[in-house]
């Protein structure tokens, strides 16, 4: 197979994403991996940290058609507004990083890049410096103009994906509607077949309430809602099983036997996750006409420049990414 290129995104500047690109610079990738951020940042930081790594500059119109050698990096130079201090957050760089995402979404969608990968950003000092910001997620349906995206978690053989993302428990209830459970799970069943080479996804669904409403004792939303949306889905073709009480559906006895869980909210699903593989787990965004993977960590600002950082899970989302690219070769 032709190697493809893939873009990278750092994140915040004065985070642990710059240390990661360059421990993973250590080793030679399958295919070409281009750094959107500082090239300055990327040489100071190395020194910090004691690293000798190449730094390879590259530009539209310049793209490498082959993996850069271990122990070098392709960049992609994006200056920022100051310089970054490990550590230290500074609002001035705040339009640098979502300039990185920019650039990076929109070599996806022109083709330059099968994918894009992105290091952790901090949502505070973005909103801090007076630019409105809710998340990765949000900001790449923005630039490719999706109404509706799906998160995903991934570990080893365990994928979780939400109905309702960032929501206060008490509002909740009054998201999962029926509309767009069939939305999430029509995302999700297409994106498990097209990005992830699974012919007939099989899905668990969780409940909303403990032990799935107890047949609408314990809540009607099972009764009212959930199951007929699933019905009219699986009346589509699709393998769909629930809702299932979501505190036994998370055992071997039915995980053994299905692609996804969809939980119906991100504290119901993404502890399980989380606890199974922190650190080697990989966040997706379905839904987008782009592959985009992320890291499942913050920004980590006291590790930043220490040499301590984990590069475990920035390696299970490229190797997610350039997993999901092929299928769709």
């Amino acid at each position: 197979m032709k190697p493809l290129r893939f873009a990278v995104t750092p994140g915040e500047p004065a985070g642990i994403g710059p240390d990661l690109c360059l421990l993973l610079a250590s080793e030679a990738q399958p295919h070409p991996l281009i750094a959107i951020t500082s090239r300055d940042l990327l040489a100071e930081r190395a020194t910090q940290l004691g690293l000798a790594v190449d730094l390879l500059t590259v530009a539209p119109g310049n793209w490498p058609e082959q993996p850069a050698p271990a122990g070098s990096l392709y960049v992609w130079d994006t200056p920022l507004a100051t310089a970054a201090v490990a550590g230290q957050l500074d609002q001035a760089n705040a339009a640098f990083v979502l300039q990185t995402l920019t650039r990076a979404g929109n070599g996806c969608l022109d083709g330059s890049f099968a994918g894009m990968i992105t290091a952790p950003v901090h949502k505070g000092v973005i909103n801090e410096s007076g630019i409105p910001f809710s998340g990765h997620t949000e900001f790449l349906a923005e630039l490719t103009h999706t109404a509706q995206v799906v998160m995903m978690l991934a570990t080893g053989d365990l994928r979780v994906a939400l109905v309702t993302t960032h929501l206060p428990l008490r509002e909740i209830a009054d998201a999962i509607t029926a509309e767009r459970l069939e939305r999430v799970t029509r995302i999700l069943h297409a994106d498990l077949r097209d990005k992830f080479g699974i012919a007939n996804p099989r899905i668990l669904v969780c409940g909303l309430n403990p032990h799935a409403g107890e047949g609408g004792h314990l809540g009607r939303e099972e009764i009212d809602i959930i199951e007929p949306a699933l019905q009219r889905l699986r009346n589509e073709g699709m393998d769909l099983r629930g809702p299932l009480p979501a505190d036994t559906l998370f055992t071997p006895k039915y995980l053994q036997h299905c692609d996804a869980v969809l939980a119906m909210y991100h504290d119901q699903g993404l502890p399980v996750l989380k606890y199974k593989g922190f650190g080697a787990a990989v966040n997706v965004t379905l839904g987008l006409p782009i592959i985009r993977t992320s890291v499942d960590h913050g920004t980590a600002l006291d590790l930043a420049g220490s040499g301590q950082v984990d590069t475990g899970s920035l390696r299970v989302a490229l190797h997610t990414a350039y997993q999901m690219a092929e299928n769709r070769t």
